[in-house]
């Protein structure tokens, strides 16, 4: 589910333009995992699977490209499809909790807002530090999730993707390391967003014990 690439390999553009797109690799590994329940499709709100309608959507360069960057992103892509179809664990859960995170997100920030008003209106501060407590539980589950992503994208790259990619003989000799970098560039995306989801939990319960 990783949206950010090294743009360094989408060059040469036309690559693997004997191999095809990363939109007909996307399709031929589904089929060869007897997902052809999956669908391809074009977006421009980043490379991902789409769990809910069964569907690996890549952006265009990704989905009409020829490049190293493309077939790779693809089958990364193709790796979250089939841990769905798999009902491997990790990702199920994290399914779970992204619908719970993403409520809890709303409530997070209407309660860091409401809480100088719910002071004002009551002159009780134990009212202000359970206003913020709500707010943090809900911010804690956002930070649950991103730290679940973790296992599941490494999943997708490692467990998946590269044994594809290397067994399918798919990338031109010398490119399986590149291909390596591209997939760990997309995992440390979401460690980053880990490391700020923390930082911000921390920030808010330091406030609290004041």
């Amino acid at each position: 589910m990783g949206q950010t690439r090294d743009g360094k390999y989408s060059q040469p553009a036309d690559r693997y333009s004997e191999q095809g797109s990363g939109a007909e690799l996307a399709r031929h590994l589904l089929d060869n995992f007897g997902l052809d329940n999956v669908d391809v499709e074009e977006t421009t709100n980043g490379d991902h699977y789409d769990p809910t309608v069964k569907a690996v959507r890549l952006t265009p360069n990704n989905y009409s490209g020829h490049s190293l960057t493309a077939v790779t992103v693809a089958a990364h892509e193709v790796g979250h499809a089939i841990q769905d179809s798999r009902r491997e664990t990790l990702f199920l859960a994290r399914q779970k909790l992204v619908k719970t995170a993403m409520i809890g997100e709303r409530i997070a920030g209407l309660m860091l807002i409401a809480t100088p008003v719910v002071f004002m209106l009551t002159r009780v501060p134990q009212a202000g530090a359970i206003t913020i407590m709500i707010g943090i539980v809900s911010m804690a589950l956002s930070t649950l999730v991103h730290l679940l992503t973790l296992p599941v994208e490494f999943d997708a790259s490692y467990g998946k993707a590269l044994p594809i990619l290397r067994k399918g003989n798919y990338l031109h000799d010398g490119d399986l390391k590149h291909a390596e970098i591209i997939l760990k560039a997309a995992a440390l995306t979401y460690v980053a967003a880990s490391l700020m989801s923390l930082l911000n939990l921390g920030r808010w319960i330091a406030v609290l014990r004041r």
